[in-house]
């Protein structure tokens, strides 16, 4: 796990990557909720970066140099990137417009194409939907996150899974089948409660 310059205390860190696992595990893996998330967790190839950034300006240094870092990197070390953002971005729809800079500083820095930016928010909600609408479920996490990923593993993930585009539709099968007793019964709204510092964005999905 790598901490940002401004390093947050250890034991902070330690618990957002704890939560983030958990998460992880239980409904990104446990639910299928993305078939290619086994394989790189179980080979350790998910860099965990834990940002201390309160700010827009943080959040942009830290995802400029997590993007060149995965980049530069040998792809069978590190295949994909999560930066894990406890500090900032606790309202959803300004972790939304972040996404649009997100995009811009991909381009700037000339790796569209290469790499791509998606997210999860613990308040994520897909729009003409209510909040509490099961299928938002789907995207949310303990904190918000940016997932940096390689167009090359994509690819590969996709010739193996030809049917990807199906994969939304399944979630939402999956999240309705399940529905909030369900949900809750993974636990996963008890994380972070005891250990999101005072001015931080954590939250539960």
């Amino acid at each position: 796990m790598t901490l940002s310059p401004d390093v947050l205390p250890l034991g902070f860190a330690e618990a957002i990557k704890r939560d983030m696992q958990i998460w992880l595990e239980r409904a990104v893996i446990g639910l299928n909720l993305c078939p290619f998330a086994k394989s790189v967790h179980v080979k350790g190839q998910i860099h965990w970066v834990v940002s201390p950034a309160r700010d827009v300006p943080g959040v942009q240094d830290d995802l400029v140099r997590e993007l060149q870092d995965l980049q530069a990197s040998d792809p069978a070390q590190r295949d994909t990137t999560l930066l894990v953002l406890p500090m900032c971005f606790g309202d959803f729809l300004d972790f939304n417009d972040f996404l649009a800079q997100a995009d811009v500083l991909l381009k700037a820095l000339g790796l569209r194409g290469e790499l791509q930016i998606a997210s999860f928010h613990p308040q994520f909600q897909f729009a003409g939907t209510d909040a509490d609408d099961i299928a938002n479920y789907t995207n949310r996490s303990p904190y918000p996150t940016l997932h940096l990923l390689r167009e090359a593993s994509i690819d590969r993930a996709v010739e193996v899974f030809p049917e990807a585009e199906s994969i939304y539709e399944k979630n939402m099968q999956v999240l309705e089948q399940l529905g909030h007793e369900g949900w809750d019964a993974l636990g996963l709204g008890r994380l972070a409660k005891d250990v999101t510092p005072e001015g931080g964005a954590g939250g539960t999905p």
